[in-house]
């Protein structure tokens, strides 16, 4: 059985049940999981020096839209808000097809891979002219990430009163048929699986009260998670009270939304009635920081979240609401949005650390990642501090005050996919070529 050992790492930031931070530590990988955390390790298998570099888990990411990549900072919605830069974007994503799934999944995941991230989700609700699901599974295979992707829909277009095309709509019973299809082709319930497969209805303003119902009854008899975006805005919340005639939160209880199983993206606008209900059911929040920025949705709860108990994990958000996708840096912004809102001691950046790797994967119910502890996935992100993001710090775990913002070396299930910075899986700079190609094509229409 292969084994690997770090060695000798200048600081090790476990996120076990602990907390615990060693110096001067090592971490052993045997067979893809971590068999051992201390000091002094030996081993017959390769050897990574850790000297004068901090050890984490590897970032989780709990929300993004892959297919984005090709439409990054388009100038027609780059200072829209939501719903506006929907109705830009969406006649451009009309005319995507299998190739712009696979490159834009492809690209997005090397650039999450280099800011740290191990496991991604993805939640893909589109699927124009032949486009499917597996279309990303296959991209998040070749990359070497861990994958949760979701089987997002929409079924509303803008004849019947939607914001989406309806060339971009699905019929509901084709969407259900699908479900059932890429979950049974794709889903590992196992632990250590490498892709589970969540089902994902866009938004409750893009589907029938009907779908979001039959999806939630599904993936309960599936034995899988539940996605979707929820209450990101004043508009969002407008629309549930004039349609639904109750805020986002009520909405989502009714129909079935809420508990362990499911998670949330955005809820930049829940109350505290909303925060009590999530924490009370276990109901995780994917908070995406950048985009709500990008887009000027307001800034999430995320303090009040926590101390009621609420699962909070990090998402980078759909490529052309963020423009980037450094989980990294999503995590930076974490914290200072919260010390803007909240008060300077709102947010260290240990615990925004924690919320990018072991909040992330609790809300994806992925226990088994998130902490370097015995017995769990070997998916772990190492980061020089001897450059000069980190010269003068004296505290160079605080990564996120200064520290670099792409990794060393990172595995993920014990797999070595960055070394020295570069992806080991890809030809990068082939990737970015064709990737560019697919984009220019796109602008010319």
């Amino acid at each position: 059985m292969t084994e690997i050992l770090i060695q000798n790492a200048d600081t090790v930031l476990t996120m076990d049940d602990e907390r615990r931070v060693l110096h001067g530590a090592d971490v052993l990988i045997r067979g893809g999981v971590i068999a051992a955390v201390g000091q002094g390790l030996q081993t017959s298998g390769g050897v990574v020096s850790g000297r004068g570099c901090v050890v984490t888990p590897g970032l989780v990411n709990t929300h993004h839209h892959l297919y984005q990549n090709l439409t990054r900072a388009v100038p027609g919605g780059q200072d829209a808000l939501l719903f506006g830069w929907l109705q830009t974007l969406y006649p451009i994503w009309s005319r995507f097809g299998p190739d712009e799934m696979f490159i834009s999944a492809q690209l997005g995941l090397a650039e999450l891979a280099l800011s740290g991230c191990t496991l991604s989700s993805d939640h893909l609700y589109l699927y124009p002219n032949g486009a499917r699901l597996e279309d990303t599974i296959h991209a998040a295979r070749d990359i070497g990430v861990r994958f949760h992707p979701t089987r997002g829909a929409m079924s509303i277009g803008e004849s019947d009163g939607g914001l989406p095309p309806d060339s971009l709509v699905e019929d509901e019973r084709a969407i259900l048929d699908d479900m059932i299809r890429v979950v049974d082709a794709f889903h590992d319930p196992e632990e250590g699986a490498m892709c589970r497969v969540g089902l994902a209805p866009c938004s409750p303003f893009s589907v029938s009260r009907e779908l979001m119902r039959d999806a939630a009854l599904l993936a309960r008899d599936k034995g899988v998670m539940l996605h979707t975006h929820l209450a990101e805005n004043d508009e969002d919340i407008a629309y549930s009270e004039a349609n639904f005639g109750c805020r986002p939160g009520q909405y989502a209880e009714e129909l079935g939304w809420t508990g362990d199983d499911v998670w949330h993206a955005h809820c930049v606008k829940l109350d505290a009635q909303e925060i009590d209900l999530f924490a009370r059911t276990r109901t995780g929040v994917a908070h995406c920081p950048c985009s709500n920025c990008r887009l000027g949705s307001g800034i999430a709860p995320v303090r009040a979240m926590r101390d009621a108990g609420v699962p909070v994990g990090l998402g980078v958000d759909g490529s052309a609401s963020n423009d980037m996708a450094s989980l990294s840096s999503e995590a930076r912004q974490a914290m200072m949005l919260q010390r803007v809102a909240n008060g300077a001691d709102a947010m260290s950046a240990y615990e925004a650390l924690e919320i990018a790797t072991r909040g992330g994967a609790d809300v994806l119910g992925r226990p088994d990642c998130g902490r370097l502890e015995p017995g769990k996935r070997a998916d772990i992100a190492i980061w020089d501090t001897k450059g000069v993001a980190s010269s003068g710090s004296w505290d160079a775990a605080a990564l996120l005050l200064a520290g670099p913002a792409q990794v060393k070396h990172l595995f993920v299930e014990g797999r070595q996919i960055i070394r020295s910075g570069e992806l080991t899986t890809l030809d990068l700079p082939r990737l970015i070529e064709r990737h560019g190609k697919l984009a220019h094509k796109l602008m010319e229409g």
